[in-house]
């Protein structure tokens, strides 16, 4: 199971403040200066790598629950959407609506989005909206056009 890393910042007072030593070789060696208020977490292997098994974790659960839902005959919708943006970043005009081909019970199902291709930076997927007929895919980047594969799990809990 992933264990995750609670990340801490270095914190020293006065903050932003380093020492500049010059070593005789035309090189110089910079330090931080001040007092340690807080020790932050280091930036190292171990650390990186404990993410990468986490995200390699999450992606193996998905996997699985996805053969466990296909296995039980539970409700699977598959499709693409492609989403546009006319609107310049900050801005975003890319909330689109996507019909179910198949009402559901209620709106109580998973949506797993995965971006297929995009023309910018689409930045992260929202779903929202989620209706017995629909729901709503929008991305938050700045990208003019993304296209999205979802899937669509259950809907007939309540």
């Amino acid at each position: 199971m992933y264990n995750p890393t609670i990340w801490q910042d270095h914190v020293t007072s006065p903050s932003r403040n380093f020492v500049i030593t010059p070593n005789g070789d035309g090189t110089h060696t910079i330090a931080r200066a001040g007092t340690v208020m807080q020790q932050g977490t280091p930036q190292d292997q171990v650390h990186f790598n404990n993410m990468e098994r986490g995200i390699l974790d999450a992606h193996l659960a998905i996997g699985l629950l996805l053969g466990a839902v296909q296995q039980n005959s539970w409700e699977l919708e598959r499709g693409t959407a492609t989403l546009h943006n006319s609107m310049h970043y900050p801005f975003n005009s890319s909330k689109a609506s996507i019909a179910l081909l198949s009402p559901k019970g209620s709106g109580e199902y998973f949506v797993l989005a995965d971006i297929l291709s995009a023309d910018g930076n689409p930045g992260e997927i929202v779903v929202s909206d989620r209706l017995s007929n629909g729901f709503k895919l929008e991305y938050t980047g700045s990208a003019s056009r993304v296209t999205v594969k979802y899937t669509v799990i259950g809907g007939f809990l309540k």
